[in-house]
């Protein structure tokens, strides 16, 4: 899965351009994840969903022209079948993700919250996975292990969410986890920030390991 994130990267890098990018990896992520959902998406909503301005989206879709992992007609982008096999191949990975409400492990108002499948063995504390979504303007970042059946912090056996239920709940039917998954959680008052905070952390776990 590095080179995946690696493949990610080169998307975003500037090929001999001068401009300053305003999107990076989590965003490439969610466009690919929005081709992913629909068989056409247009420029605006491309734009509108990942909250870049009409320039940074005409780049990134150049960007992944030249990866070949989209083309476009007039009905819009779409998926060419290597982005298909790409984006798949994250998604097994990254298969899920909810917004979960208000609560005391995560008490801000908008909370994102993302699954890796089997990468328990691969946190320590959680404060790599803090520090990545952080960069993203993230205000608080929890990460979870799922193990024997309950939610626990890393390195833990307590169910941190026994007393709980309502958001316990939330991110079983939310994420459908197993054993050996984690859970990284961003948050925010703004809704988008959460999301690509808690994306940024979830790519750079896999690159890091």
């Amino acid at each position: 899965m590095k080179k995946n994130i690696q493949t990610l990267q080169n998307i975003v890098s500037r090929k001999g351009s001068s401009k300053i990018l305003t999107f990076s990896i989590p965003h490439v992520f969610k466009a690919l994840q929005l081709l992913s959902e629909e068989k056409f998406v247009s420029r605006a909503t491309l734009g509108r969903e990942i909250h870049l301005g009409e320039g940074a989206v005409k780049t990134l879709i150049s960007h992944l022209k030249e990866a070949k992992m989209i083309e476009s007609t007039r009905a819009g982008n779409f998926l060419t079948e290597n982005g298909k096999k790409f984006t798949s191949q994250l998604q097994k990975v990254i298969p899920k993700e909810c917004k979960i409400e208000k609560n005391n492990l995560t008490p801000r108002k908008n909370n994102h919250a993302i699954i890796l499948k089997k990468y328990s063995s691969a946190i320590k504390t959680g404060l790599e996975q803090r520090d990545y979504a952080i960069m993203y303007g993230s205000s608080g970042c929890t990460t979870l292990a799922f193990k024997n059946n309950k939610f626990v912090f890393p390195g833990e056996d307590k169910n941190c969410l026994s007393k709980d239920k309502k958001t316990q709940q939330a991110l079983m039917e939310g994420l459908d986890p197993s054993e050996g998954d984690i859970i990284i959680i961003s948050s925010s008052d703004d809704s988008f920030v959460a999301e690509i905070s808690a994306k940024n952390s979830a790519l750079w776990t896999i690159a890091a390991n």
